[in-house]
């Protein structure tokens, strides 16, 4: 199992630090989906490469006539976490963007539902544990929610905002 004391990253910081067009984008990605520092960034941007390395594993399992229950097992999973649809296959996975895997995080659901006036607002709201995801608290902005999770996003019933008269919801709804 390991220890706490010695984690490794869990992500890859970019090998050029300095590359113009690359901190032009993730300047662009920090002000669209409210990230509190690049780190984050990272750690999706290694997600989708760890995504995208399995699925050219699986094509070259797929070369050999082998690895057709993991293609289905790799399938259904991302097909859970709404990346890619039921009928997909390893050629749609490997068009997966950054966008799509940042448009599934909790933080940007909860802003498109208008539960939070702001990218910042949704994410603080968040943080300070006034939004449940399936009857449980969440306070992770980077939460992947599943596809069956996504209509069960709602305030915490113990958090103040859960009331209708709460003067933040109450200016939502003169919006």
């Amino acid at each position: 199992m390991g220890t706490s004391k010695r984690q490794s990253k869990k992500y890859k910081s970019p090998l050029r630090i300095w590359d113009k067009a690359r901190i032009d984008r993730d300047k662009n990605f920090r002000a669209i989906y409210g990230f509190k520092n690049k780190r984050e960034l990272w750690k999706v941007e290694s997600k989708l490469r760890s995504i995208r390395m399995r699925a050219r594993d699986l094509v070259g399992l797929k070369a050999l006539n082998l690895g057709e229950e993991e293609e289905k097992e790799f399938i259904a999973s991302l097909n859970s976490q709404g990346l890619v649809k039921a009928d997909a296959g390893v050629d749609d996975v490997l068009d997966l963007t950054l966008q799509n895997i940042l448009d599934r995080r909790l933080q940007t659901l909860v802003f498109k539902k208008g539960m939070g006036r702001s990218i910042k607002e949704a994410r603080q709201l968040i943080t300070h544990r006034h939004v449940m995801v399936d009857d449980k608290v969440v306070d992770t902005p980077s939460y992947i929610v599943k596809r069956d999770e996504e209509d069960k996003i709602e305030f915490s019933k113990r958090s103040p905002i859960y009331s209708e008269s709460h003067p933040i919801r109450a200016k939502k709804g003169e919006q």
